[in-house]
């Protein structure tokens, strides 16, 4: 005879454990994209040299300054 028990790890106790883990990684990854975003909001950029980039140039990345 098999244990049907509906608190069992394959009921509703594995379902709330995957929801619960689910939603965790789901808040970690929001806050974790959150302070990547604020730490990156304030680095501006600078283009130096602007006449010598060209359309098709793996060089094209030297003339982009990080001004922070």
């Amino acid at each position: 005879m098999e244990n049907r028990s509906i608190f069992s790890i394959h009921g509703i106790t594995g379902m709330l454990v995957a929801t619960v883990l689910l939603l965790s990684i789901l808040v970690g990854l929001t806050v974790w994209g959150l302070g990547v975003q604020q730490a990156n909001a304030a680095n501006f950029y600078q283009i130096k040299n602007e006449k010598e980039i060209k359309m098709l140039s793996t060089e094209n990345a030297k003339h982009v300054v990080d001004v922070k």
